[in-house]
């Protein structure tokens, strides 16, 4: 047991002293939101601004087709639409030229079919789509007036209906659309960094392996301790190295949110009697903000611990596995045949917890977070929106009697193949060193 510890510290120093270590802990964080921004400004940098000149042959669209920020409609007569269209070609100013044909006995299928825009350069799908999008809702008003509907009647009809949902099993709680929005961002977060965290993590366990096994330090290493220690030394040392990265993480991350959360506190009471209609319309700031505060109301110690637990029994489980395929094969090639059988599972625990975000308490949900080959994944992707004392406490002892399973057969492959050199392992000859 002394030396698991002594190589558990050796390999926790080693990683943690390093200045990248010490610099991509403490950026990480930023750089993951300054990645966000980045791909924010490059949507945002490529929208467009398109100047469509109109020839409104059925005077029906003037003044009902809005310009906005994407999209400039400029009316223009129908006298001068062949003109127009026959020197379209090379004008910087005008983008497309959009005619609408004349309207006879109120028949609106012929607009659709003699309608054409005629364009001097290649505009997006999305400005296509806002344009028929307008020309649409144009005939559908004018189809609902015909029928002899007001126009506040029209938009009493388009009213938006708001569900209050009220949990009873937490307090009567009221669960808004936001609220649901922030746990399933926080639910696909934790089951996203699980996955890339473990197989991260664990591909770092089999390269250190494998680099020990073709160096032949572990030759010498092993005359001091048993392959077993050596083993769980390396795992549990990249575990800590995993776990203080973590730490740092939630802490920046928790106190990040008591900081916009003191923001909304002062910004609500800011606001006379709470005035709803002026919150709705706060710009994204504000949004995050509420988002934060409804991320507070959360049950967030369960939330930690159920993470932390699951990433550490996850990781001990397949870093147990990498490590075995390590000491099994001579070179990186050789590893791509057999850490295949790490990967699938894990690949398959994280997009079917996507399905889980829809229906958390569903028999797929359930299933995957109680095998353990899936269970690290998808249980932390349910438990922001809650799971039952006793599913946890279940997934979690079989998870744990698996861990300690694979770590005794990894132990056993571990133990012949880290002085085994020149053969390449099959499976054939690893089932003989398990039953050996």
């Amino acid at each position: 047991m002394n030396n698991i510890f002594l190589i558990t510290k050796r390999e926790f120093l080693t990683q943690v002293k390093k200045k990248s270590f010490i610099i991509l802990t403490l950026l990480a964080p930023l750089m993951i939101i300054a990645f966000g921004a980045v791909i924010g400004f490059m949507f945002k940098a490529n929208q467009s601004h398109n100047v469509i000149e109109v020839v409104d042959n059925s005077g029906l669209f003037k003044g009902q087709l809005k310009s906005d920020e994407k999209i400039n409609y400029v009316f223009i007569p129908s006298a001068e639409e062949n003109a127009k269209v026959k020197n379209l070609k090379g004008n910087e100013n005008v983008d497309g030229i959009l005619v609408l044909p004349a309207l006879y006995s109120n028949n609106f299928d012929d607009i659709e079919k003699n309608t054409r825009l005629v364009v001097n350069t290649k505009i997006g799908l999305d400005t296509k789509q806002q344009i028929i999008s307008d020309i649409t809702n144009v005939i559908k008003k004018e189809k609902i007036k015909q029928l002899g509907i007001q126009e506040a009647q029209l938009e009493n009809l388009d009213k938006s209906f708001t569900l209050k949902t009220i949990n009873v099993s937490e307090d009567n709680k009221e669960d808004s659309d936001l609220a649901f929005g922030v746990k399933s961002v926080l639910s696909m977060v934790l089951m996203y960094v699980t996955f890339m965290f473990i197989l991260i993590y664990g591909v770092r366990v089999m390269r250190s392996v494998l680099e020990e096994k073709n160096n032949r330090v572990v030759e010498i290493i092993i005359s001091s301790v048993k392959p077993f220690e050596l083993m769980m030394g390396k795992i549990l040392g990249v575990t800590m190295v995993a776990l203080t990265q973590f730490i740092v993480w939630i802490t920046m991350s928790v106190v990040g949110a008591l900081v916009l959360n003191t923001g909304f506190s002062s910004l609500q009471n800011s606001i006379p009697g709470g005035n709803e209609e002026m919150m709705s319309k706060l710009d994204i700031a504000q949004i995050a903000t509420q988002a934060s505060h409804s991320l507070l109301e959360m049950n967030f110690p369960l939330i930690i611990f159920v993470f932390i637990v699951f990433f550490l029994l996850g990781y001990m489980f397949y870093s147990s596995v990498y490590a075995a395929i390590g000491s099994a094969v001579d070179n990186e090639t050789e590893t791509q045949q057999f850490t295949l059988f790490a990967i699938l599972p894990l690949t398959l625990g994280m997009y079917g917890s996507i399905s889980v975000i829809n229906n958390p308490d569903g028999p797929v949900g359930f299933w995957m977070s109680m095998i353990p080959f899936t269970s690290p994944v998808a249980m932390v992707a349910r438990i922001p929106f809650g799971v039952p004392a006793w599913q946890i406490a279940l997934s979690m002892a079989l998870l744990l009697g698996t861990t300690i399973f694979m770590i005794f057969l990894a132990g056993k492959i571990y133990r012949v193949g880290i002085l085994m050199y020149g053969n390449k392992a099959t499976l054939k000859e690893i089932w003989k060193w398990i039953r050996g």
